[in-house]
């Protein structure tokens, strides 16, 4: 059995780990998608849990204020999947017109515990349609996919589950371009 403190303390490790295996930068962005019914042994959708949304939040927002990424939070599917993080992180794509603020104030049963609970702890949060996020968590199987930027490339870390979910993660790279002949980066790798 595993306690809420086993909670923050996985959750702060595989964070850590995701962003040292994907050279994470200050102000890149990651996005989060949890369910904290898997978390809890439960099956999606069926058994939200604030009390392990508390729990993920702590281990994700300390770990990104330590490497300066900006965290953003999956809602589930009532939502359209849209995306609770920080205004000030959001402003100028925002005024680019790549990200859509939507109309939307995330509950633990529409929305999901974790966007809730950041929506709610957040210093000015925004709902976005969408994100490019530069690397991803799935927590519990919710599918953040669409909102990784191109190219994605999963990466295993050493423990693959918070609580009872079961963990992947995913990393991007920029595009090659060019055939055959064509010299690569490697730190863009």
């Amino acid at each position: 059995m595993f306690t809420l403190n086993d909670i923050t303390t996985q959750t702060a490790a595989a964070v850590r780990e995701l962003f040292t295996v994907s050279k994470a930068k200050p102000g890149d962005i990651l996005i989060i998608g949890c369910s904290t019914s898997e978390v809890m042994g439960g099956t999606i959708g069926k058994a939200s849990s604030p009390d392990a949304a508390a729990a993920l939040y702590d281990g994700i927002a300390s770990v990104c204020a330590e490497f300066d990424v900006t965290p953003a939070f999956q809602c589930c599917e009532h939502l359209n999947r849209a995306v609770v993080t920080e205004r000030e992180a959001a402003a100028l794509q925002l005024k680019c017109g790549i990200y859509t603020e939507v109309n939307a104030v995330p509950q633990p049963k529409a929305g999901g515990s974790l966007p809730s609970h950041a929506y709610r702890n957040l210093k000015n949060p925004v709902v976005l349609s969408s994100i490019r996020a530069n690397c991803g968590m799935d927590i519990g199987g919710t599918l953040i996919g669409m909102h990784l930027k191109p190219v994605a490339v999963p990466v295993r870390l050493k423990n693959r589950t918070i609580g009872d979910a079961f963990l992947i993660c995913a990393r991007t790279r920029v595009p090659f371009t060019g055939g055959s002949r064509a010299v690569y980066d490697e730190e863009k790798m």
